[in-house]
């Protein structure tokens, strides 16, 4: 993110309590919502229309907002507006997330996929993260492994195989992000998943994917015929 826009801090003062009212009896209206991009923002941020488009400004879009890093949105928007955009990103995930749970995750794509673009669209760096599944392929748990830098984050197939031993995990999906967007899969990325299948051939443990986020795509090696 350039620096010049982190400089750009805003705090969400007291803004117009006419545009932070009109903002709320829009959102009050029964049935959808009639805010744009925005115009939502804003009232996350106390109603100021300036705040919201420096955040659009400085991230790029209403998901890479909701997805950036914590420190990132103090900078631009201040410590409370912060706090509440971060609290709407992770009450999304755990709507998401609950129905991988109670579902087989290998029947419910479009379910994973939404998840995982809510979980990493707009993280700034990369992350390594496994979905642990059960027999059943219902969802365990979603544990970030690494994080790294803008394109590399670091595996270890043994802690991967140690931690799935743990949570009694009988199948894997494996998912990374791409901060630059890009979703073509590395050389290494694909190299990284076979030692991982490799791996838990031994353990009877399998590799059912390896998918990558890249801001709103979510590429499967699997269907690239990678795997």
């Amino acid at each position: 993110m350039p620096s010049q826009v982190l400089s750009l801090r805003l705090e969400p003062e007291d803004a117009p309590l006419e545009t932070r009212g009109r903002l709320e009896a829009l959102a009050l209206t029964p049935g959808e919502i009639a805010l744009d991009d925005a115009q939502c923002l804003a009232l996350l941020c106390g109603g100021d229309l300036d705040v919201a488009d420096v955040l659009l400004a400085a991230f790029g879009s209403l998901p890479e907002v909701l997805g950036a890093a914590a420190g990132d949105l103090v900078r631009v928007a201040g410590r409370s507006a912060a706090a509440r955009l971060r609290l709407v990103r992770e009450l999304a995930r755990r709507m998401l997330i609950r129905p991988l749970r109670t579902r087989p995750v290998l029947s419910s794509s479009q379910a994973v996929c939404d998840y995982l673009r809510t979980a990493l669209t707009g993280a700034p760096r990369e992350q390594f993260r496994v979905l642990f599944l059960d027999r059943r392929h219902h969802l365990i748990a979603d544990e970030l492994q690494n994080e790294g830098t803008v394109d590399h984050a670091p595996v270890y197939p043994r802690e991967v195989m140690r931690r799935s031993l743990e949570l009694h995990a009988s199948a894997l999906l494996i998912v990374h992000n791409h901060p630059a967007q890009d979703p073509t899969p590395s050389a290494a990325a694909v190299d990284m998943t076979w030692q991982l299948i490799e791996a838990g051939r031994h353990l009877r443990i399998v590799i059912h994917d390896h998918m990558i986020v890249a801001g709103q795509q979510v590429v499967s090696l699997k269907s690239l015929g990678l795997l």
